[in-house]
């Protein structure tokens, strides 16, 4: 594995990074707990000792999962990051969505970072987890209802009991991230990219690149678009979110998987996937210090953690970039 500094920290994550959103169910139709313990173990034992989750996945669920798994791995060995500002037990903030939790219950989800959210919600994340201290938190989504200013003091604070060890943000644009730096140092800014979501790179690659900052990107296969293993007319499980989105209408599934097969030959002449060649492209990129990828079971764990066995040069970077150039999704 590959272990890369987080901004100007001392913190070093392992460049694949376990991204437990889908082992906690929720939004995916469902989950197998023993089948994430299990994915996450093996993670680790090719390397991957860094796990992000979050307490809104699964309503807690994907911590709970996550300290189960790492009970017996020393403590030092693995760096854990968590979120807050999105809760389900409580009604105060911005109003985010209604959905169903594991249960098929109907649920109402609040933005809320205020002080007194935020150091309930890292109490709680620290007994799910099984832990003292958190090594990266992040606020889940920016809150129009608190200053950003209330938020990153609180986070200080925690960072000041010894609780917390770094601050960082997630989908925050470059305005919001200059704010908070003002009240706490942000060493990472945790956002959606992938082949075919770039979009980041105009404005927000630049800005972490001149102020020292670490982008972990979110969902470099796409949420499953990226594997080669999806067509058109795909069925999705009850529950599972992607049903809805645009990057999944038909039409946009026939153009990747025309994209991913001008791939083929060259994962085949490293002997790997269609995935293991595009998260080794991601973490490629400039600014993409981290690429977080999600499995709900052992194989997709260790496909993942193998794709840092895969090296691209030059050369094949460039190809991957003039194939991708020909690739127009209707979103």
């Amino acid at each position: 594995m590959e272990f890369r500094t987080i901004g100007t920290s001392d913190l070093k994550l392992s460049a694949i990074t376990f991204g437990s959103w889908a082992a906690g169910g929720w939004m995916w139709g469902g989950t197998e707990q023993n089948d994430a313990v299990k994915a996450i173990q093996s993670a680790f034992d090719y390397g991957v000792t860094t796990i992000d989750t979050a307490p809104i996945y699964g309503m807690g669920h994907s911590e709970k999962i996550v300290g189960e798994a790492i009970k017996d791995i020393p403590r030092d060995q693995v760096q854990l990051i968590t979120k807050y500002g999105l809760r389900w037990d409580a009604t105060e903030g911005d109003f985010y969505v209604n959905t169903q939790d594991n249960d098929g219950k109907d649920i109402a989800i609040y933005k809320n970072s205020s002080k007194a959210s935020i150091i309930k919600e890292c109490e709680d994340s620290l007994k799910r987890l099984g832990t003292d201290y958190i090594d990266l938190y992040q606020i889940h989504w920016p809150d129009v209802t608190t200053e950003i200013q209330e938020t990153m003091e609180a986070v200080a604070q925690l960072i000041k009991d010894g609780k917390v060890r770094y601050a960082g943000v997630c989908n925050y644009n470059v305005d919001q991230l200059k704010e908070a730096n003002n009240y706490v140092d942000i060493i990472s800014n945790q956002v959606p990219y992938s082949m075919v979501n770039r979009g980041i790179e105009t404005d927000l690659v630049p800005f972490v690149l001149e102020n020292n900052m670490s982008i972990l990107a979110y969902s470099p296969l796409q949420r499953g678009l990226l594997t080669g293993k999806m067509k058109a007319g795909h069925v999705f499980a009850k529950g599972d979110h992607r049903k809805g989105l645009a990057f999944f209408k038909d039409e946009n599934i026939k153009q990747t998987d025309l994209f991913l097969e001008k791939l083929i030959p060259l994962a085949e002449s490293k002997n790997a996937s269609i995935s293991q060649l595009v998260l080794r492209w991601t973490i490629e990129q400039p600014g993409i210090t981290i690429a977080l990828a999600g499995a709900r079971n052992e194989k997709q764990s260790i496909s993942n953690a193998k794709a840092i066995d895969v090296k691209l040069s030059h050369e094949e970077l460039q190809f991957i970039s003039q194939e991708l150039s020909k690739v127009s999704l209707n979103l």
